[in-house]
């Protein structure tokens, strides 16, 4: 058995803890937590620590197989440009893709996320996800806006789907965007992802999306005549709204990932669809379009808030802390508590996994996080904050 104590205790399941005392089994899972009501007496093999113990983090949005663009893309070029240059950069730079994966594997497990949702266009992590120490849940990602090749994008993104089963990985075959799958596509997905556990979808990530889905005109439109990939002819869903409502499969919970220009009425009327989880990666909307998601409004709209460090294609580190200390300096009302709530259990509950992951309690194996270099009056993130691992 193992004992942990800290100056404070979030469980994600109750008010914090002062000085409690959490023991463990030898393989993590928690058997007991102690009240102390901050009166913490020794006790033999007791581990006491100053800063907050919190479950392992869960990352709900991450792109594994980008690790080798790392600072290979300019930042603040907005998305278009973006999405331009990760196409051409993944047709040419492809040297130290395996060892790039792995590394990343590493730092995120570092910084201890122990559960993550995981886009996936090709088998290339699939290897490193059977031996990893973070479960991965793949979501298998199509695209494509020519609608007379939709079954082909079909038929490609099956192959992916086989090569996971083949290997017993966890996958849900999804969306990647609004503006970037055809209505035929679409269609053609709803029809495959009937059953599905967990869904995500790019969303709201730049206001080009709007003038493209207004008039087919924009930024966005421009990147797929350079790339070639526009047709003669277009059918995509009328907007975001038509799109999730109608389009996406009603099956599990739906993860809306970035959520950087979404308005209050857009929520009002998506949150009627219920199951539905907002996705925040601060750290990659400032790096692509130097702006950060709307926090404290989704908050007020009751809106279950998740976390995401997408790729380091548009990210420096993939850090849970990083995108909680962007999003408490972008919005100062947030509480800590309230953002570790996002970044472990409705995390697992938005991937489905909240028997083991997401909170400290009996029975679970969530992995234990030590908080550190916290200011504790306050309850704020410091510029120094990190995190160790404990379990």
């Amino acid at each position: 058995m193992k004992h942990f104590s800290a100056q404070f205790i979030f469980t994600s399941n109750g008010p914090p803890l002062k000085r409690g005392i959490i023991t463990c089994d030898d393989d993590g899972t928690i058997v007991n937590i102690e009240e102390t009501g901050g009166d913490l007496r020794e006790r033999e093999s007791l581990e006491f620590h100053n800063g907050i113990i919190v479950p392992g983090f869960v990352n709900c949005h991450c792109h594994l197989e980008l690790s080798h663009l790392k600072g290979s893309v300019p930042k603040g070029k907005g998305l278009p440009e973006f999405i331009k240059s990760v196409r051409t950069l993944r047709e040419h730079n492809n040297i130290n893709v395996s060892s790039s994966i792995y590394c990343a594997d590493e730092e995120m497990y570092s910084e201890g996320i122990v559960l993550c949702a995981d886009i996936s266009n090709t088998t290339v992590t699939f290897n490193l996800k059977k031996e990893s120490k973070i479960r991965y849940l793949n979501l298998i990602e199509v695209f494509g806006i020519d609608p007379d090749k939709a079954s082909l994008r079909m038929d490609e993104i099956n192959k992916v789907a086989v090569a996971a089963e083949e290997l017993n990985l966890p996958f849900w075959l999804v969306p990647h965007s609004v503006y970037s799958v055809s209505l035929p596509l679409f269609r053609f997905l709803k029809s495959k992802s009937v059953n599905n556990k967990v869904t995500s979808i790019h969303f709201f990530e730049t206001e080009e999306e709007i003038s493209f889905f207004s008039g087919k005109s924009g930024s966005l439109r421009k990147s797929y005549e350079e790339s070639g990939l526009f047709a003669g002819s277009t059918e995509t869903p009328e907007n975001h709204i038509d799109a999730v409502m109608k389009e996406v499969t009603l099956s599990g919970n739906l993860i809306l990932v970035h959520n950087t220009y979404v308005d209050r009425l857009s929520v009002k009327e998506i949150m009627l669809r219920g199951n539905t989880y907002w996705c925040l990666c601060p750290s990659s909307n400032l790096y692509i379009e130097n702006k950060t998601p709307p926090a404290e409004m989704l908050v007020s709209e009751g809106c279950d808030i998740v976390i995401g460090t997408d790729s380091l294609a548009s990210n420096e580190k993939l850090s849970i802390v990083s995108e909680l200390r962007i999003l408490q300096e972008h919005n100062p009302a947030l509480k800590l508590e309230k953002m570790i709530s996002w970044a472990t259990i409705n995390g697992a509950l938005a991937l489905g996994e909240e028997e083991i992951y997401g909170s400290i309690e009996p029975g679970k194996r969530p992995g234990l996080l030590l908080l550190q270099n916290v200011d504790l009056v306050s309850m704020k993130l410091l510029p120094e904050s990190n995190i160790k691992r404990l379990l």
